[in-house]
């Protein structure tokens, strides 16, 4: 392997990074609630601890956000000798400041932030997954090969199983039918209206593979199969709404306290080749339509929010990859920026 290999470049740099944490305090792992951040997040978490490291996560779901105010405020008090930061994006602000972080992300990048180690896979062709960089990140601690299976889930759930990494090819040895059967369990839970993941990131800690997790029995997998039949359920439901095509939108819009807008914005991006796919929810959460875009064109659709941003939206707007955003807006701020497209502002929701 070459030194300019981004697998070397990366696990150089996190061993660098690492070098500014304190063993004696533990390290905060903070991740997101998919398929993918989970992974990572297990990754992070179990090559610190068989590095002998004490180790805390912190599962980043709905309507959280790892550069919050009260996110700051939660960790304000808490010992850390270090933070790692994987796949909540990149932001100028840091969860704790003063201390050490690493933040390991895909995504657009919304800022850069100061006094981080930023490793990041944008840009990259092609985009390694949060939970791939994690793997690349680790052989700084440890062999992470018996984790390799972890970086597949992470693959798949981010639909990069066909991307052509060697990483992928390698893991199928773990079974790749288990591999996407465990994804997609582990994938439920943020979809569900609790948005409770801690049963699958309990589940990826502790199996030595995907078929552990498969043919698991007790709570923890109990949990998953009944966050999948919720899913299941919501999205028969939501697939019967037909799109209103304005502007160059086809805008689907329903109500569910369940986060299936982006499967139901990719469903409808197969079908729908010339307009810009809008699946919003608004039901998720209370006063905000929170939304997933897709194209099946060449489109930035980061861009394309930035270009049509209204004056009240803020970072839970348009982070994501290149195409395949989304975000969430105030039911107010919604109706302004529904309305530029030509759609009736009104329509679906509450006064």
């Amino acid at each position: 392997m070459s030194v300019s290999d981004p697998r070397t470049i990366i696990t150089s740099a996190f061993a660098a990074a690492v070098q500014a944490f304190d063993a004696k305090q533990p390290i905060w792992i903070l991740g997101h609630n998919d398929a993918d951040g989970l992974s990572a997040t297990a990754i992070f978490a179990r090559a610190f601890l068989a590095a002998g490291w004490a180790v805390r996560t912190r599962i980043v779901g709905r309507g959280e956000t790892a550069w919050s105010d009260e996110m700051r405020s939660e960790l304000a008090e808490e010992a850390a000798g270090g933070v790692v930061v994987t796949d909540l994006g990149i932001r100028p602000a840091l969860p704790k400041p003063g201390i050490a972080t690493v933040i390991v992300d895909h995504h657009v990048p919304g800022g850069t932030p100061e006094e981080a180690t930023v490793i990041t896979g944008f840009g990259m062709d092609p985009i390694p997954t949060s939970s791939l960089l994690a793997y690349w990140c680790v052989g700084a601690l440890i062999d992470p090969s018996p984790l390799l299976w972890l970086a597949a889930i992470g693959l798949i759930g981010d639909m990069a199983e066909a991307a052509g990494f060697a990483e992928m090819a390698d893991a199928k040895r773990f079974g790749i039918t288990a591999l996407r059967e465990a994804t997609a369990l582990v994938n439920a839970p943020r979809r569900t209206a609790s948005g409770d993941a801690s049963a699958a990131l309990a589940l990826l800690m502790a199996a030595d593979g995907p078929k552990a997790i498969t043919t698991s029995a007790g709570a923890h997998i109990q949990a998953l199969q009944t966050a999948r039949a919720e899913v299941k359920h919501e999205l028969e439901q939501a697939r019967r709404v037909p799109p209103r095509i304005r502007g160059g939108l086809a805008l689907v819009q329903f109500s569910s306290p369940a986060q299936i807008h982006p499967l139901i914005a990719q469903q409808w991006r197969g079908r729908l080749k010339n307009e810009i796919v809008v699946a919003a929810n608004t039901g998720y959460r209370p006063g905000w339509v929170h939304f997933a875009m897709r194209s099946a064109q060449d489109r930035d659709l980061v861009a394309f929010l930035a270009e049509h941003r209204p004056p009240g939206a803020d970072d839970a707007y348009g982070s994501g990859h290149r195409n395949a955003t989304g975000g969430a807006l105030r039911v107010a701020d919604w109706r302004v920026f529904i309305q530029r497209f030509g759609f009736d502002p009104d329509v679906g929701l509450a006064a």
